[in-house]
């Protein structure tokens, strides 16, 4: 009988405890973003901006941003692609789609998976680390999720610290943040450097 009325207080009090952050994460509040993401710099780190791209109809119903940038950065005989979605809010328990999800769905294979610390301004701030490959055109992507507050490359505990804004303050606005660029000799320590460059900028955008 003991057991039974235990197992009914738990149940009340997580009950209880889901209203609760329900009612709490009704407190989200749209924050919109300080400058355009098209001020990011077209001269970034050596890199020169070369073309804007506009995605398709297709594409933004899936990802459903508040504003993106896809632009493609050329040194040399080199590209460089960036891509940047913003979410002007963002639902507690959801979170963006994930290269680690959507790159299988598009034919890329995920051959390693790594992480790389990228320094800005005095820290380090650690981001993932791709390996990809598809029909034998082999590439390395970087990817995190940048919004005012932090800067972090865990899916998991990003979806914990939504949760975490979406009860304290409602404020759940943030972005991800993806590079790509051909894998051959010397392209990681380009792309660090490149991203070393561009998080101040996405920091800026976002009004830091």
């Amino acid at each position: 009988m003991k057991r039974i009325a235990w197992q009914f207080l738990i149940t009340v009090l997580l009950l209880s405890a889901t209203l609760a952050a329900s009612r709490l994460s009704e407190r989200r509040r749209s924050e919109y973003l300080a400058q355009p993401l098209e001020n990011i710099d077209r001269q970034l780190a050596g890199w020169r901006a070369v073309s804007d791209e506009a995605l398709g109809a297709r594409v933004l119903k899936v990802l459903l941003p508040t504003s993106y940038l896809a632009r493609t950065y050329q040194k040399g005989d080199r590209q460089l692609g960036l891509f940047v979605a913003f979410y002007a809010q963002q639902h507690a328990g959801e979170s963006m789609h994930s290269p680690k999800h959507c790159l299988p769905g598009s034919g890329w294979e995920i051959w390693n998976y790594d992480s790389v610390l990228i320094p800005v301004a005095g820290r380090q701030v650690r981001v993932n680390k791709y390996s990809i490959d598809h029909t034998g055109q082999r590439m390395l992507m970087f990817y995190w999720y940048q919004s005012r507050q932090r800067i972090i490359a865990s899916e998991y505990l990003g979806k914990l610290l939504l949760v975490r804004d979406a009860l304290v303050d409602g404020r759940t606005a943030g972005s991800i943040v993806r590079i790509t660029i051909p894998d051959a000799a010397g392209a990681s320590d380009e792309a660090i450097t490149f991203a070393s460059g561009l998080i101040p900028q996405v920091e800026r955008c976002f009004g830091r």
